[in-house]
């Protein structure tokens, strides 16, 4: 019980460290106030309001404009890249300050968020692909799908006049998503934000604009209803002067004026500006399965050992574990963890724990049944052979049973931790960048699908194919040894 507890205070310890040196999977600004840093979430796939340029900065409107306004008030800020829909989660938890994410200002969202003075005025226009010659009107979307993005103006607008034009809503995480269901003619048309979908066009994302802006709501700062309140204040004050000065009109016509930058690469110099991104996001791939598959060992043994052991209680609760994180989809768990116990319990959560958490949890049941299964699959008349002999049972577990039971178990442990490598891109949807995450960031700037998802790809099939030989390697050397 004393080796135990030393040892989970030790991986406790461990697992506290690399938190601490991972962050907040944000980047401060330069202020040099020593005051509060307030933290900030937004998408970074909304270009041109927020997305993450080829030098891995984080730019657009909301960005300039909240950089702008924080050195006209002078407080520092970090900023968490989430994904809309994470964002808003984040902020009904508590998990951030505030939201700057092309957030429409609703009736229904002022209900549980208060919001700034409004800094954009939004619209809703129709897409289509650039190729498409027959739709121009919406009484052309009878009987077909038409793509939105949830939790945006595009969607709220496509809902309300769906049964009268009587098309099928489809719905997506991201914009690029939403575009290239159009462009591969899925989707007959899609809803977006005027700004961000003539952005897009400019930017030669394969869709074209057939129809006049729709009335729309306001994009404003929004922060929980009640709290950070010195925030909101100093937000619209900085609002005020840097439309008085002059700054926000350069901002905007930086990515929507006439001399708006306008991409023009090649298809592979485009790999080689995204390979850093994609490497970093690899990075992160291998170091949350790593560690996640380390504490997932630790809980595995616990749980499996537990299993197969004599106290019936223990079973009883061993068996609660495995049912209960083998059964709840890792999406969910990811959710419950980030989102729902912070909100619950009332206390701010850092995503690389998260994370950590999820992973370890859903992969550890995963490991107790095979460690439950490998110990089971050796004859019992092993053990009753060395019970016979006199080895206590604990003894002929670790001398006996458990070295022939490793052999069987060797295969079932690579392929967990294959599926652990992969299960990382899951956790995207709470704001991790691992390697999905980071080509879904460089296709929101480039609007480069096939490209950039054939590199990240190749990328996964390379490392996997690496570790699975490896592993076999190891695997060898452990059956003859």
């Amino acid at each position: 019980m004393k080796t135990t507890k030393v040892s989970f205070f030790v991986l406790s310890l461990i697992l506290l460290l690399v938190a601490g040196l991972s962050g907040w999977s944000g980047d401060a600004n330069a202020n040099s106030n020593s005051g509060k840093t307030y933290v900030i979430g937004t998408d970074i796939t909304f270009a041109p309001f927020e997305y993450q340029d080829e030098n891995g900065d984080y730019v657009g409107i909301d960005m300039d404009l909240l950089d702008a306004i924080a050195k006209d008030q002078n407080f520092n800020y970090q900023i968490k890249a989430l994904g809309f829909n994470a964002a808003v989660q984040a902020l009904e938890s508590n998990q951030v300050d505030g939201v700057i994410a092309g957030m429409s200002i609703t009736d229904e969202r002022k209900q549980k968020f208060d919001f700034s003075e409004h800094y954009y005025e939004s619209g809703v226009v129709m897409g289509i692909s650039a190729n498409n010659d027959t739709v121009k009107s919406y009484e052309d979307l009878r009987g077909k799908k038409v793509a939105v993005k949830t939790g945006t103006e595009g969607y709220s607008f496509a809902e309300s006049i769906a049964s009268k034009y009587g098309f099928t809503i489809v719905p997506f995480d991201d914009s690029s998503q939403m575009y290239d269901d159009v462009k591969t003619g899925n989707s007959i048309a899609c809803f977006e934000d005027e700004p961000v979908l003539r952005f897009g066009t400019n930017q030669n994302n394969g869709l074209k604009i057939v129809t006049k802006k729709e009335d729309g709501a306001s994009y404003g700062f929004a922060v929980s209803k009640g709290q950070n309140q010195e925030l909101l204040k100093m937000f619209n004050e900085g609002l005020v002067n840097i439309k008085a000065n002059g700054e926000f009109k350069r901002i905007t016509e930086k990515y929507l004026g006439e001399n708006a930058v306008v991409a023009n690469q090649g298809r592979w110099e485009l790999v080689q500006k995204s390979l850093p991104a994609l490497f970093k996001g690899l990075g992160n791939t291998l170091l949350y399965t790593i560690i996640s598959l380390f504490f997932a060992f630790i809980i595995g043994l616990i749980f499996g050992f537990m299993k197969v052991g004599q106290n019936k209680f223990l079973r009883g609760v061993a068996t609660v574990f495995v049912d209960i994180f083998r059964g709840i989809p890792l999406i969910v768990l990811a959710f419950f963890i980030y989102f729902g116990i912070p909100q619950a319990m009332g206390f701010t959560m850092p995503l690389f724990l998260a994370a950590i958490l999820t992973l370890s949890l859903n992969a550890g049941a995963y490991v107790t049944e095979i460690i439950r299964g490998g110990i089971q699959s050796i004859d019992r008349g092993q053990m009753e052979a060395a019970r016979s002999l006199g080895l206590p049972y604990r003894k002929a577990m670790i001398k006996i049973v458990i070295p022939q039971a490793i052999r069987v178990m060797i295969p079932s442990f690579i392929n967990q931790m294959v599926i652990t490598l992969k299960d990382t891109s899951i956790l995207s949807v709470i704001g991790l960048v691992e390697l999905t995450q980071s080509g879904k960031i460089v296709i929101a700037r480039t609007f480069a699908s096939f490209d950039i998802w054939l590199t990240v790809a190749i990328m996964y099939l390379i490392v996997i194919i690496t570790l699975t030989k490896i592993a076999d390697y190891l695997e060898v050397r452990v059956r003859r040894g």
